[in-house]
């Protein structure tokens, strides 16, 4: 799955089916809601993205397991992006490259002790996995034991985000157990207030509570997850009751659902036109300033989002709050092609994917808004695992995504550093535009929060400079789940909350 955090969709699943009782992936079925122990009701959640690869921690499995209140690592992240305490009580940095992390006392859920051999033994793993976490794409790390309670982890590069960093469900701490035959298994090998009891492929998982969490016993004894790809199928679910929480319901189900169903919040997704700056009609900055002219991003929010989104800001909308006190306004652009010298050039290429349901419409609307401009546009739309590969040598002249912009690290240097710098692993844009790679740089070299910001914002600047990509909209994520009688459901603008030790059902 890419940063945007999409992955090949399973089959689509009716609702229906999410009535069919799950005795084979759990002890008890979808409709079997109590616990005997303690009469608590379990909860029901319909999720968007199956398993991809067998819950390992080192994929994007990672996510769902982090989702449902599975995994753990050293630390969390705040609403503001900064890293909280989790498994590690505290830490310090001893130098630009070294920090120490003591542990607070927790204990896995198999009964065996937090301590500095598993978070030794589960971060350099991570480290050495192939392939290896995104989030370690741009740095190393080696964790060593350092007394009873204590643990030194060093970078191969000075790394001011190593705390956040940790905080990313791929770095999860696991116990010994997890660790058998060559492959990473966390089903009850992890420190969440949730077990994983059971996972049947792509459609089920059996969540049981762990009643031993450091953190205090989770509110509901366990959770029934079913896997459901269709956005209406996990719409119609939740309207008929079937689940209790149903993630990521689509803008075209919201409206019919309902207040009391629907719950909206800005996210740190920014979605976006990339503009091939290498090859084809888009390498002429004159031929993208006036692709950016032709775009009229309240237009998309009203006709594809019904209202349910936020007018194009720049590459970081809302969902990142300080980022519009620090904006800067973009300098040195091109001047735009007129309409007639944008007639004489070839046809463009403008692709997108049908993994999230509003894209494929988005980019029609795109089509006929750079077609008025005078463009020749033809749409290649398939599964976003069909258009990667190409996507990422420069075979699109355009190419329209849906991009999480604080996935890995909650710091969008590594979403700028990826997406933008010459030798970056997600350049869909070809961009290599030698102020750039010095803006990130710089930024990523600075330790505070406020002065890597500021530096960010520099780099946003002259990245939308080039009109590598027009930003079109910024979305607002819609969970769904009845609030009169489901409570404490994360809405979580990073994407890696949902379920928690405080959600329950009554």
């Amino acid at each position: 799955m890419p940063p945007s955090r999409l992955r090949r969709a399973a089959l689509p699943l009716t609702a229906a089916a999410l009535l069919v009782p799950l005795a084979t992936a759990c002890s008890g079925g979808a409709n079997d809601t109590t616990s005997a122990s303690d009469g608590g009701q379990r909860l029901r959640v319909a999720m968007a993205f199956p398993p991809a690869q067998a819950m390992s921690p080192y994929g994007d499995d990672a996510v769902n397991l982090s989702r449902l209140a599975v995994i753990e690592g050293l630390t969390s992240l705040g609403r503001d992006g900064a890293a909280k305490p989790a498994l590690a009580a505290s830490w310090k940095r001893e130098s630009p490259k070294a920090w120490t992390f003591t542990l607070r006392k927790a204990s896995f859920q198999d009964g065996t002790k937090v301590d500095p051999a598993a978070v030794v033994r589960s971060l350099n793993a991570a480290q050495k996995a192939s392939p290896k976490p995104r989030v370690l794409s741009d740095t190393g790390i080696t964790a060593t034991a350092q007394g009873a309670g204590t643990v030194r982890i060093t970078t191969t590069a000075a790394d001011p985000l190593l705390p956040q960093r940790l905080a990313n469900p791929s770095l999860t701490i696991l116990s010994a157990a997890a660790y058998q035959g060559g492959k990473v298994n966390p089903a009850g090998h992890a420190t969440g207030p949730f077990t994983l009891a059971a996972v049947k492929g792509a459609v089920s998982a059996t969540l049981e509570r762990n009643d031993h969490y450091w953190g205090g016993k989770a509110k509901a004894p366990g959770a029934d997850v079913t896997f459901v790809a269709d956005g209406t199928a996990r719409a119609n679910a939740l309207r008929t009751g079937a689940v209790d929480v149903a993630e990521y319901v689509p803008i075209s189900q919201a409206s019919l659902l309902g207040d009391r169903l629907v719950h909206e919040f800005p996210s740190a997704r920014t979605n976006g036109l990339s503009l091939n700056t290498e090859h084809g009609v888009f390498a002429d900055p004159a031929m993208r300033a006036a692709a950016r002219e032709a775009i009229d991003s309240e237009a998309l929010v009203k006709a594809v989002y019904e209202g349910r989104a936020d007018r194009a800001q720049g590459l970081l909308g809302p969902g990142v709050p300080w980022a519009a006190a620090a904006r800067k306004a973009p300098a040195d652009r091109a001047g735009a092609a007129g309409k007639a010298q944008v007639a004489k050039t070839k046809q463009i290429v403008l692709a997108t994917y049908t993994n999230r349901p509003e894209l494929p419409e988005v980019a029609t609307v795109v089509q006929q808004q750079l077609q008025k401009r005078g463009f020749t546009v033809k749409q290649v739309v398939r599964d976003y695992a069909q258009l990667e590969a190409d996507a990422l040598a420069g075979k699109y002249d355009a190419f329209i995504q849906a991009r999480n912009t604080l996935l890995d690290t909650a710091d969008p240097v590594s979403y700028l550093a990826s997406d933008f710098t010459c030798d970056g692993s997600f350049n869909i844009s070809q961009l290599c535009d030698k102020r750039v790679d010095t803006d990130v740089d710089k930024a990523a070299a600075l330790a505070g929060n406020d002065a890597r910001h500021r530096a960010a914002m520099t780099a946003e600047a002259d990245i939308l400079g080039t009109d590598a990509l027009v930003p079109l909209l910024h979305e607002r994520f819609v969970q769904g789940y009845d609030d009169s009688r489901v409570h404490g459901v994360a809405l979580d603008p990073m994407e890696r909350t949902l379920i928690t030790a405080d959600t329950r059902v009554g």
